[in-house]
């Protein structure tokens, strides 16, 4: 049971509210279309039930709102627009990656492949899917959680007949299940063909709820639809033949040069063009809206004034607001029921919430695009080529060469490509939000957070060691083994190597996830050598600094215990790396970022509260 009460659109700039005390219910195992011409207030209606736009009243699912529900993808299927995923995702990473983020099993994707026809087409990118095919894999990702009611927003726009009837096969097979079925449409023929009941709207309000049977009979009838350059001849025309022989025929003008005559047929009206001397480009039998005749584009008729509330008390008091002119309900239309105060609570905002499983989908945000291998070769390949290029003047340090570091560059290839892939961590997020369908990316959950951290913790340090290695590689099959003379100290100049790298990743992705944009992180990682650094070495070279190269002793000595031989060259070391201009500089940027951070979540998290409490009867 899904159950819509009072909800009102929140206006905006003195505009009348799109949608203005809305009731209506949708029941389990029934297919129930929301009809109404573009502009009617469809799309609004679901965002408010969804708790996605501002507003006033209430939805319930099964008797919870949807922001009481912990699992809201196991309840409600959602399907508002196109697939907001990558383009270059495949539609089996799409779904899979959306499973983590549902709690569903990994295979559940598979399944639902098969289901909506799309098996053959796992490994398709879904910036080349057809528009048939993308609303399949828009159909599978609302069917992800297995949910119990289904709101669509206008699914079959623009589909041929052979994929509308597929999708409105597989909606009446989910209610024949036991499910709840709601979506929304313009066409009246689409609504009375489809769906078990009907509810029209206008101008943001109820104008009828109908069965699908009582609506076909009650608002539709057939019409011949005529489009002329002399239209307005063409009609005065019909009306007088009419007239003349006392025929019930009415003539409604459209746009366009267009007519709809009702109470005739193709053949009289060809007949009368034919005598009167006037061209005719298009004469079709339709079946129209008999209560839109005024627009004729199949749309529900505009709302009429509504009075005020009936006595519930009174005889015919219950009547809603298709009868409430003439104080009772049309045949055909069900009384609606309002109740005695208005709702007026606010649309509570559901919280975004992250993935229930966000390292596996981190992961397959991750991997499923093809951006992050193509990130990491190039990465790899400039490596290599610095490092043969570094180790032929024979004069630069080995972990110069096989880092690929030259001093021309703030950073070298493998350090920028970790913090590169870092950035997109979050940049994509709010690119292609894919974690709830119009809600966004969500960026301040800990468990995503800590989830990006180690995914890209890894990534970085698998790119760091693989370029050193197959730096190393392609210098000592160039050169010879001989010019391979490893110092010492390897083992801590590969630790430093790597939180060097892994800090440029960390780096970026903070950067990104404070200002929502890749290109965000990217400058934060540049900004590292370029204008930190720099500064850093001017603070160390300030008249009455201490100089940090001494650190590790004086630390050494300061402390009691003596430590042994390996645990003493591995914290010296890891304090040398620490006291590095670039380490300072990676160190107090990575502070600063994580405190940006943390600030900016809370702020936002305060200025929801006291928006809350500042205006209890408007949603966050």
């Amino acid at each position: 049971m899904l159950q819509a009460i009072g909800i009102t659109s929140a206006p905006r700039r003195g505009l009348p509210a799109a949608v203005d005390d809305l009731t209506f219910e949708a029941r389990p195992g029934r297919v129930t279309a929301l009809l109404g011409a573009p502009g009617s207030g469809k799309t609004t209606a679901l965002r408010l039930m969804l708790e996605l736009d501002p507003g006033r009243g209430a939805t319930y699912f099964r008797g919870r709102p949807l922001h009481r529900i912990p699992y809201p993808a196991r309840e409600v299927g959602v399907l508002l627009g196109d697939v907001p995923g990558h383009p270059a995702r495949t539609t089996r990473g799409q779904l899979r990656m959306l499973a983590a983020a549902a709690g569903v099993p990994a295979a559940r994707a598979d399944e639902l492949l098969g289901l909506v026809g799309l098996a053959d087409s796992g490994d398709r990118r879904i910036g080349t899917l057809s528009l048939g095919m993308d609303r399949r894999l828009a159909f599978a990702s609302a069917l992800l959680g297995d949910p119990h009611a289904l709101v669509l927003d206008d699914p079959a726009e623009g589909l041929d007949p052979r994929e509308s009837r597929w999708l409105h096969g597989m909606l009446r097979a989910h209610a024949a299940q036991g499910g709840t079925v709601l979506y929304t449409t313009a066409d009246p023929r689409e609504a009375a063909r489809t769906a078990d009941r009907v509810i029209s709207i206008g101008g943001g309000r109820l104008v009828a709820d109908q069965e699908a049977d009582d609506f076909s009979r009650t608002r539709l009838r057939p019409r011949v639809a005529v489009r002329s350059p002399h239209a307005a001849r063409l009609a005065a025309a019909v009306s007088r033949e009419a007239r003349a022989a006392r025929r019930s025929i009415e003539v409604v003008a459209e746009d366009g040069g267009r007519l709809a005559v009702y109470g005739s047929s193709c053949a009289e009206i060809g007949d009368i063009a034919f005598r009167h001397g006037l061209p005719v480009h298009r004469l079709a039998d339709e079946v129209g809206d008999a209560g839109s005749k005024e627009s004729g584009d199949g749309a529900a008729p505009p709302a009429p004034d509504r009075a005020p509330p009936p006595d519930p008390a009174a005889p015919g008091g219950s009547a809603g607001p298709a009868g409430a002119a003439g104080g009772a309900t049309p045949r055909g239309v069900r009384p609606i029921a309002r109740p005695m105060a208005p709702v007026r609570s606010a649309v509570h905002r559901r919280p975004d919430a992250g993935p229930l499983h966000p390292l596996r989908y981190e992961l397959h945000r991750l991997l499923g695009v093809r951006t992050t291998a193509l990130i990491a070769g190039a990465s790899l390949v400039v490596s290599v080529v610095l490092s043969l290029l570094l180790a032929r003047s024979g004069h630069t340090p080995l972990p110069k060469a096989l880092t690929a570091w030259p001093s021309l560059l703030p950073l070298p290839p493998a350090a920028v490509g970790a913090g590169v892939l870092g950035a997109l961590s979050y940049g994509d997020e709010f690119r292609y939000p894919a974690l709830a369908a119009g809600r966004g990316a969500v960026q301040r959950r800990p468990g995503l957070l800590l989830a990006k951290l180690a995914v890209t913790a890894g990534v970085a340090a698998a790119l760091a060691l693989a370029a050193a290695l197959l730096s190393g590689e392609a210098v000592r099959l160039v050169y010879g083994p001989e010019w391979m003379h490893l110092p010492p100290d390897l083992a801590v100049s590969a630790g430093s190597w790597v939180a060097m790298t892994v800090g440029c990743a960390w780096a970026g992705l903070l950067a990104a996830g404070i200002f929502r944009v890749a290109t965000a992180g990217v400058a934060a990682v540049l900004a590292v050598p370029v204008l930190v650094v720099p500064l850093v070495r001017r603070m160390l070279m300030a008249p009455g600094s201490r100089p940090v190269s001494g650190l590790p002793a004086g630390l050494r000595e300061l402390i009691w215990p003596r430590w042994p031989y390996e645990t003493d060259r591995w914290v010296a070391g890891a304090l040398g790396a620490v006291a590095h201009p670039v380490g300072v500089a990676l160190a107090l940027s990575l502070s600063v970022l994580a405190l940006a951070y943390l600030f900016t979540g809370l702020q936002n998290r305060a200025r929801w509260r006291s928006r809350r409490i500042a205006n209890p009867g408007s949603a966050s």
